[in-house]
């Protein structure tokens, strides 16, 4: 089967300060891959890199097959690509609705509409009429997915999912990923809940020091504690 998104030898980094090192990393059609890894070892700068808001040093980026390395981020979203970012990056001036429809796809026959974002997050149709800045941080992170969503991507990629939320908010984000991932919809999530990306997972991928120094079934890494005291620092 042909990868939705690939990441083929990738170097990249920031002015002389190389960050990522020959990494290949893939997420096939309907899959959900969790990209795990401590601060500081190249998560974002492979997110930014697969978006096309960093140019790699070497290697490719394939999206359905077709090289995209050199694409302006604004084409690979049209190629169904959809982030939810690090820090959530909602308008703050803008009402939920008004965020949702900011991003929505143009496309005919687009599968996501305001009202199917609201029936996944029942908040946010009660908070519709609210001012970005007047939600709390989950409820924010429940708009960024769901502004995600608006662009009717075949790969939804969250950067820092659940950081620095109260753990009832973090149940209903992985509540609603699971209800994504039944639909059949491809996620890639930087987490570092291991228990709760464990039981969404097909694959978990952990990086070091911008490379990718293990990978395998969320079966054998909930099995196998050592790899994530190793790796991860849990």
């Amino acid at each position: 089967m042909t990868a939705l998104v690939a990441l083929e030898g990738i170097s990249a980094g920031y002015g002389e300060a190389r960050v990522l090192f020959d990494l290949s990393l893939s997420v096939a059609p309907g899959e959900t891959v969790t990209l795990m890894g401590r601060n500081g070892m190249g998560k974002t700068t492979t997110i930014r890199t697969l978006f096309g808001l960093l140019a790699p040093t070497a290697g490719r980026v394939t999206i359905r097959g077709r090289d995209m390395t050199r694409a302006a981020p604004h084409f690979r979203a049209r190629e169904g690509l959809g982030l939810v970012p690090e820090g959530r990056q909602i308008f703050p001036r803008l009402s939920v609705e008004e965020n949702l429809v900011a991003t929505a796809s143009r496309k005919a026959g687009a599968a996501w509409t305001v009202e199917r974002v609201h029936r996944l997050f029942p908040r946010l149709a009660e908070r519709r009429r609210n001012m970005g800045d007047q939600l709390s941080g989950g409820e924010q992170q429940m708009l960024a997915i769901g502004r995600a969503l608006m662009t009717d991507p075949a790969l939804l990629v969250l950067d820092e999912a659940t950081e620095g939320l109260a753990p009832v908010l973090r149940d209903e984000i992985w509540a609603a990923l699971a209800v994504l991932k039944r639909e059949g919809l491809a996620i890639l999530v930087v987490d570092k809940h291991l228990d709760a990306s464990a039981a969404l997972s097909d694959r978990h991928v952990v990086m070091e020091k911008g490379r990718i120094v293990w990978q395998g079934p969320s079966s054998e890494i909930a099995r196998d504690r050592s790899l994530a005291a190793r790796h991860l620092e849990l």
